[in-house]
């Protein structure tokens, strides 16, 4: 199974629209598609490390949720339960939303292709100093932590809790 990922801004007026969009997409290109607030996003490396335990967990038969994006953003959101994931997801109004597809490789390159159709694509994932108030309280980001740590290691704090998601089962 391939994996791309892609994002950008986008203004969304009801949320069950967009999904049923998204879902639409999945369902034309036979891929899986999960949407997430790019706001909460430290960086691609984020993001990849999140698909590969999602994908592993599904290797082993050990997932918490019956679907795999759903299990993905669980993973993202450095929670352990599905109803806290969903935290990282998508809401009303202006927004950058990162989008991780999923399927055979020329599926998800049709699919992401769709996707930007309906999104301004922009490098949404880095982490930058606006996301920092957004992933310390996603993360539970100490102050020492940070104090510890650096500023710069905010990105590595949150691939932590990304770890630590597999402790807490």
């Amino acid at each position: 199974m391939e994996f791309k990922m892609t994002g950008g801004s986008i203004s969304i007026d009801c949320v069950p629209d967009f999904l049923k969009t998204v879902r639409s997409v999945s369902s034309d290109y036979k891929t899986i598609i999960q949407a997430m607030d790019a706001g909460k996003i430290a960086g691609e490396e984020h993001l990849f490390f999140a698909v590969r335990k999602a994908l592993r967990a599904k290797e082993d038969n050990c997932c918490m949720a019956r679907d795999l994006g759903i299990e993905i953003m669980r993973y993202a959101s450095g929670k352990k339960q599905i109803e806290e994931a969903f935290s990282m997801g998508v809401h009303e109004g202006q927004m950058d939303v990162a989008f991780v597809v999923l399927g055979d490789n020329e599926n998800v390159v049709q699919s992401v292709r769709a996707l930007k159709d309906i999104i301004k694509e922009a490098p949404v994932m880095e982490y930058n100093s606006s996301k920092r108030a957004a992933l310390i309280e996603q993360f539970s980001i100490t102050d020492k932590e940070v104090l510890a740590a650096g500023e710069d290691m905010i990105p590595s704090l949150v691939l932590e809790r990304v770890a630590l998601v597999d402790v807490l089962k």
